[in-house]
């Protein structure tokens, strides 16, 4: 059952959620640190972690568009919805108008369209036609 939900919906909801119940935290912030070999310190951010996140969604999104079957056409269609849903977001929510936001919209965007593709592809894969002989003499 879970995996018709689109993953990318999690993404947007951590978005929606730190962008309007916590208005002091920004997405600058470091998240954590890391002490690298070289001497440099890797800082980590809220919106670093979340694009991460995003895309690792991404990858089982791309796993899930592999399986050929009745309900990877609804986790399609809902991946489209979730889509339309972020893009009208972006365009009209002054909280949603962010380059974290803008870069999880072209991830999603990534997710349909390749979602879209691979099924296609999969399923032109699973399609035979017998050869039929043109004069069928008896």
């Amino acid at each position: 059952m879970l995996i018709n939900f689109p993953l990318f919906l999690i993404s947007f909801a951590i978005y929606n959620m730190i962008a309007f119940l916590t208005p002091g935290v920004s997405w600058s912030d470091p998240l954590f640190s890391v002490s690298m070999q070289s001497g440099a310190t890797w800082t980590i951010t809220f919106g670093d972690g979340l694009i991460g996140l995003s895309l690792v969604f991404l990858f089982f999104e791309v796993l899930k568009a592999t399986k050929v079957s009745a309900r990877s056409l609804i986790d399609h269609l809902l991946s489209t919805v979730v889509f339309i849903a972020a893009l009208v977001e972006f365009l009209l929510v002054r909280e949603a108008a962010t380059s974290i936001f803008a870069i999880l919209l072209m991830i999603s965007l990534i997710d349909v369209l390749g979602g879209w593709s691979v099924s296609v592809r999969s399923a032109r894969r699973d399609l035979t036609i017998e050869h039929q002989p043109e004069n069928l003499t008896g």
